[in-house]
């Protein structure tokens, strides 16, 4: 794709109305969220969302999440349930997810749904993206702005260094403030997590009243973040070290020593909101591997393993590198 200039917004009036013109005109912004920085598309618009995956060198078969910011314009594009109302309610505006039935005639791009009859929806809390999703006044198809496979991005310079050239603008509000991505959950017939985040699986289950299943790894794409190899440093990822290896990016959690430490008190928060971050200064070192410390799989610890393993993973081309 051809060069272009990538403008820096400022996250204020001007800048929020200069994102929301080019996004009406086609463009990419990039925007933030409390989960991670999104590339955003009008969502009803083909050729925009076309440019999204080809920006991202994303596959195709990997659908999108859409953003919006009033409940009444979520319920236009998917049939609602019981169950999303009360989701909604406690959990909206935040990070969860959620895959609906899509609503026939629904005005969002095909391309958006990688072909499938379900939609994944979202109401993020952050203040600006909000902004810009009311300036904009419709749906928006928002990926993590980074190029498949790789950091999830938590900061401006994260998206421009590597989407730089590739897309329209960013619009900088700082840091993420959970930094990681959005639980997904679906809700085409039984209540099951498709991705885990920081909203856990029992906290899914206690308001609905009912248990939430899981997915099984060998059951098709239904939601995004969802590729076996995905997040991924260009260094090779060990899990689990318990010992370093010379030469490796040391990764620590809790009382070890380290390059860097996603949490030396322990704690998962800060871990999850460190994770991407740290992943993307030790990829920067240009050291061969990144050594993790192993990270407790209870809590939030459940969501930071889920992308570390896919982190790990083996890079082959459904990774959409």
């Amino acid at each position: 794709m051809a060069k272009i200039t990538t403008l820096r917004l400022s996250a204020d009036e001007t800048g929020i109305a200069t994102a929301a013109r080019l996004l009406r005109e086609g463009q990419l912004v990039a925007l933030p969220t409390e989960t991670v920085y999104g590339l955003g598309a009008d969502a009803a618009n083909d050729r925009a969302v076309a440019a999204v995956y080809e920006a991202k060198g994303r596959p195709s078969f990997n659908p999108l999440i859409v953003h919006l910011a009033e409940l009444e314009a979520v319920r236009a594009l998917v049939h609602w349930s019981d169950r999303a109302e009360m989701l909604a309610r406690a959990f909206w505006p935040g990070p969860l997810t959620m895959v609906l039935p899509l609503r026939e005639g629904a005005p969002v791009s095909r391309l958006v749904t990688a072909g499938l009859d379900s939609l994944a929806v979202r109401m993020p809390a952050q203040p600006a993206a909000r902004a810009l999703l009311r300036a904009f006044g419709g749906p928006v198809a928002a990926p993590s702005a980074n190029r498949s496979g790789q950091i999830s991005p938590t900061r401006a310079e994260h998206v421009l260094a590597g989407l730089d050239g590739r897309i329209a603008a960013v619009l900088d509000d700082g840091p993420c403030a959970v930094g990681l991505e959005s639980t997904i959950l679906g809700l085409v017939g039984k209540p099951t997590l498709l991705r885990p985040g920081s909203i856990g699986i029992g906290a899914l289950s206690k308001v609905l009243g009912v248990p939430v299943a899981e997915r099984r790894d060998t059951e098709a794409i239904s939601a995004p973040g969802q590729l076996t190899s995905h997040y991924a440093p260009n260094a090779r990822v060990r899990l689990n070290a318990t010992e370093w290896r010379e030469g490796e990016a040391r990764l620590g959690f809790g009382d070890v020593e380290c390059d860097l430490n996603l949490s030396p008190e322990g704690d998962l928060v800060e871990a999850a909101a460190n994770l991407f971050e740290y992943l993307h200064r030790l990829d920067a070192s240009g050291a061969p591997v990144i050594a993790v410390s192993p990270v407790p799989h209870v809590g939030l610890g459940v969501a930071i393993n889920d992308r570390l393993s896919r982190a790990a993973a083996p890079r082959d081309a459904s990774a959409g590198r």
